[in-house]
């Protein structure tokens, strides 16, 4: 979401981090690029001047003159300014009342608010919370139905559909059925508009005095820039909005939204969605977010997202066969499992500091987020007897595997050379073993010349 974002920032610093010292002429002339580069990121105006001034008054003072880097000072400056602008550290949802609580999903329609509210229940119930969805979109063709469907994908428990009912009466079922069937959470799917009206402002006032819900979440496109902070800030003097998700993050969005809504609503950014899984759903953290943003990475966050996708299990079986030093091909391929539950090859890559200065680099390197898909075709289209043994697969074999993968041969040989690679690498860990790793350092897993072939 930040990339054009943080190319930019990234080589203002580098020229500032570049010099031994600073004069105020040198900040100044940084404070304007960086000035153009929020506003072309569709950071609102009111938020980009304040944000600078604050900046400002804080890199021409004592703090960076008397700085053994000044030019290293100003980029923690800028960062620090920039947790400021996105807000207080990674809130929560209040769920600190008496159950069951109620949670309002506000916003226009096509802003992705029927899945976000599937994908907040998916994220409560592994809290185990008792969950119950109800839509009352009465409007768009099959939005109750959608809603229906994908309760069951997350487990959680849906209102069933009366037809006819109007938005404020579904509401009232809804809390009923949450009290008597014993639900920690009620969360209320709200009908959306092409844009704001008074109908929509007046009906979601409506719901929200006869439930009275402790969070009234606004979700709106990414994508939207601008308009996003006009749309925050009407919902929040009409309706009253206690947090904000963005969704699309994964798109091409220019992140000024993010930036821009938190400043002009004091409501806090809480959750971030990307993609339609029902796990694409991440805490908002603004230290990480403005990490990513000027090139530092997340790599907390990479962890988190590590620690969730793999399977504790799968990883002990791995272990334990590495000390024995084997890796077949079907080790590979539930290890390729595991890359692809983390998600979005390119935003894996996104997460890790200083990716933002090889970025034409990777642009020209062609990373295809389906390629590990790719690669487990192949392991899929071979025997099982060639997944134990590659070296049974001799060339009219490979012709067959890359004919079931739809791929060439040359992709075949490209992915056994690399299970080779991988496999030479594992059985040196298993002959070393746990000290012999520490003592030599990954370094002594590389093939002589220290780089792997492609």
């Amino acid at each position: 979401m930040f990339e054009s974002l943080s190319s930019r920032l990234g080589k203002v610093f580098d020229r500032l981090t570049g010099r031994g010292a600073l004069s105020e002429a040198d900040v100044s002339e940084a404070l304007r690029e960086v000035r153009v580069a929020l506003l072309e990121a569709d950071v609102a105006l009111p938020v980009v001047k304040d944000f600078v001034e604050r900046v400002r008054v804080r890199a021409i003072g004592q703090e960076v003159v008397k700085s053994v880097t000044p030019g290293q000072m100003v980029v923690k400056i800028v960062h620090d300014e920039l947790i400021a602008t996105l807000g207080t550290e990674g809130v929560e949802l209040n769920l600190n009342a008496v159950p069951p609580v109620a949670i309002l999903m506000v916003g226009l329609q096509g802003s992705g608010k029927t899945t976000t509210s599937a994908k907040i229940a998916f994220k409560l119930k592994k809290e185990r919370k008792k969950v119950l969805l109800a839509s009352l979109d009465v409007y768009r063709p099959a939005a109750q139905q959608q809603l229906e469907i994908l309760a069951k994908q997350a487990e959680v428990g849906s209102l069933p559909v009366i037809m006819g009912e109007m938005p404020v009466a579904i509401a009232r079922r809804a809390m009923d059925m949450g009290r008597k069937e014993g639900y920690d959470v009620v969360i209320l799917d709200t009908a959306g508009r092409l844009h704001i009206d008074d109908v929509l402002m007046a009906e979601v006032a409506s719901v929200r005095d006869v439930v009275k819900p402790t969070e009234t979440l606004l979700v709106t496109d990414a994508m939207t820039g601008q308009d996003a902070v006009t749309l925050a800030r009407e919902f929040n003097d009409k309706v009253g909005v206690t947090g904000i998700v963005l969704t699309r993050i994964d798109g091409d969005a220019r992140g000024g939204a993010a930036l821009s809504m938190r400043h002009v609503t004091g409501r806090p950014i809480k959750f971030l969605g990307a993609g339609e899984k029902l796990d694409a759903l991440e805490v908002f953290h603004p230290d990480r977010v403005a990490g990513r943003i000027l090139g530092m990475g997340d790599v907390v966050g990479l962890v988190e997202k590590a620690m969730d996708s793999f399977e504790q299990d799968e990883a002990e079986k791995l272990a334990k066969r590495i000390e024995k030093g084997k890796f077949d091909l079907n080790d590979m391929l539930s290890q390729f499992k595991q890359v692809e539950k983390m998600g979005d090859l390119k935003g894996i890559l996104g997460m890790l500091p200083g990716i933002g200065k090889i970025a034409n680099q990777l642009k020209d390197a062609n990373i295809d987020s389906k390629m590990v898909g790719r690669q487990k075709a192949i392991i899929q289209s071979m025997t099982k007897g060639e997944r134990r043994n590659p070296d049974l697969i001799k060339a009219s074999r490979k012709k067959r595997i890359a004919a079931g993968a739809g791929m060439s041969v040359q992709d075949v040989n490209r992915l056994l050379k690399q299970y080779q690679q991988m496999a030479d690498m594992m059985k040196k860990v298993g002959k070393m073993g746990q000290k012999g790793l520490m003592r030599h350092g990954i370094g002594g897993l590389l093939p002589p010349g220290g780089k792997f072939g492609r």
